[in-house]
């Protein structure tokens, strides 16, 4: 492969859009990022500007491009990963989106998903889309601004307008509004999806209310889906691969065996197991999603999602303003052997899988005269550990596989307390490789493959290269104890918002 050709990888995430340029070997040779506004109109919504997605988003492109000092027709290709379920909806015409992008972590359809379940709803949608009825995912979302927004509803069924996730809106802006395209991670994220017949589901687009007009076409992860416009940088460049961002992590990880798992530990945590080429149906409350579709072939995977991962330490950080960064609280949590029987549940945003909980609220329990700020410190860093274990315990009774190890990304990977007691929890190693943009990673490995700029899996493994290994060093009967109060303190946080009826 010529040494002069590069991947273009856009990383469009939930605070800020990134953009990497990689070379063949898997090393980021520039990188940029930027930050984009946080939107909270009522407690319990978030949004964000579209239009700033995408100029935060085409910014670092350039930036980063310029950072490398590249001429166009030196990316071999372009890909895109994204914060997934946050959805937009947008004038086909106009480009103008009819309302803010409402974000995944958005709860204002709590009493409807509440409302479906009561009618004996989920066992449907969970059966046709492997997911369920909770505000996280895009079809309530969708089905919000058709019925709340002004002449949206009649604008839709007119076919004067698009939806999409992140993925579809960032392809539709590269291709000067041509290609209205999505992937099968982010359409298996939708609540339109139906994973057993593999296309959009009539019957439940007539649940929700949406005119299968709006849909985008889904495409593989790895495949031409169109070329950068001429007036935009890197003109005429193919855009080449398309995941979601827990997805892409777990391609950029080369977990490519059933078995293989990954944790990215950001704003929330996404655990995710490859299971191959047959889809586990969950009986433990994870998620049934697409891991990838690469030619013909559909891997499949388990997920589980907590809400609230590396937020705690912000909340610490930025709102009870114990520490001034992350970095302290790792080093003030350090100083302690163990949180002295405190206990956080982060459920700031609801509790995710496997508890499915969005009345749930954030609880302390545990506190006594003697509990100080580096117990609160080092309880912040094992509720990221405690939520995230309960995934793996999940996931392990399900595929009937048993978890050898597990590979680590995202920011609060950094934190070495955190990956030391979530291998003690779980009494397996826990792996961090050298280069943690996995997501990144990813995605630009998903367009090299549909290129041609690399061969194959294997070269991709090939370039995954282990950085750090935490090994077990606690007493499995000391952890079990913990993990008992944990679950008592879980217990504790549920059902704490009255719905509204």
């Amino acid at each position: 492969m010529p040494t002069q050709k590069y991947i273009l990888a856009f990383d469009q995430g939930t605070t800020s859009s990134r953009a990497i340029v990689m070379d063949h070997s898997g090393k980021i040779v520039a990188a940029a990022q930027k930050e984009f506004q946080q939107i909270y109109p009522k407690p319990g919504w978030v949004e964000h500007d579209p239009m700033e997605i995408w100029s935060s988003q085409s910014a670092t492109a350039n930036e980063a491009l310029s950072r490398a000092n590249l001429a166009t027709d030196q990316i071999a290709a372009v890909g895109v990963t994204n914060q997934r379920e946050t959805t937009i909806i947008w004038d086909k015409k106009t480009g103008r989106p009819v309302y803010n992008a409402i974000v995944w972590q958005d709860r204002r359809t709590a009493d409807y998903c509440r409302q479906l379940m009561n009618d004996g709803i989920e066992a449907m949608v969970t059966q046709k889309t492997g997911l369920r009825l909770d505000p996280y995912f895009a079809g309530t979302k969708v089905r919000w601004i058709l019925e709340n927004v002004d002449g949206v509803r009649a604008r839709a069924e007119a076919g004067e307008l698009l939806f999409g996730t992140v993925d579809a809106w960032l392809v539709w802006q590269l291709t000067g509004h041509k290609v209205h395209v999505t992937d099968l991670t982010n359409a298996s994220r939708t609540l339109f999806y139906n994973i057993e017949t593999d296309d959009w589901d009539d019957e439940l687009l007539e649940l929700f209310g949406v005119p299968r007009c709006m849909l985008p076409e889904i495409k593989s992860c790895s495949e031409i889906y169109g070329h950068v416009d001429a007036k935009l940088y890197p003109a005429g460049a193919p855009i080449a691969g398309i995941a979601g961002d827990q997805h892409a992590a777990l391609f950029g990880q080369a977990c490519f065996e059933p078995g293989m798992a990954k944790n990215t530990y950001g704003t929330g945590c996404f655990l995710l197991m490859n299971t191959g080429e047959e889809f586990v149906r969950s009986q433990n409350n994870l998620l049934t999603t697409v891991a990838w579709r690469i030619g013909d072939r559909t891997e499949y995977a388990l997920e589980g999602s907590v809400f609230i991962g590396g937020a705690v330490v912000q909340w610490v950080r930025d709102e009870l303003e114990m520490v001034r960064t992350a970095q302290e609280l790792d080093w003030v949590a350090d100083t302690v052997k163990d949180a002295n029987g405190l206990y956080i549940v982060p459920a700031f945003a609801g509790l995710g899988a496997p508890h499915w909980d969005p009345y749930a609220r954030g609880v302390a329990v545990g506190m006594t005269r003697g509990t100080n700020r580096a117990h609160f410190c080092r309880a912040a860093l094992e509720s990221i550990a405690f939520q995230s274990a309960d995934l793996v315990t999940c996931m392990e009774k399900d595929s009937g596989l048993s978890l050898k190890e597990l590979r680590v990304d995202g920011g609060a990977s950094n934190s070495k307390p955190l990956l030391q007691f979530q291998a003690d929890l779980l009494g397996e190693n826990v792996l961090r490789p050298k280069c943690i943009e996995t997501t990144a990673l990813g995605a630009g490995y998903l367009a090299g493959l549909a290129v041609g700029f690399w061969e194959s899996r294997q070269a991709i493994a090939d370039n995954w290269v282990n950085d750090v290994t935490l090994a077990p060093n606690r007493d499995p009967a000391e952890m079990a104890a913990l993990r008992q109060g944990w679950d008592k303190a879980i217990t504790r946080a549920k059902n704490w918002e009255d719905p509204v009826d």
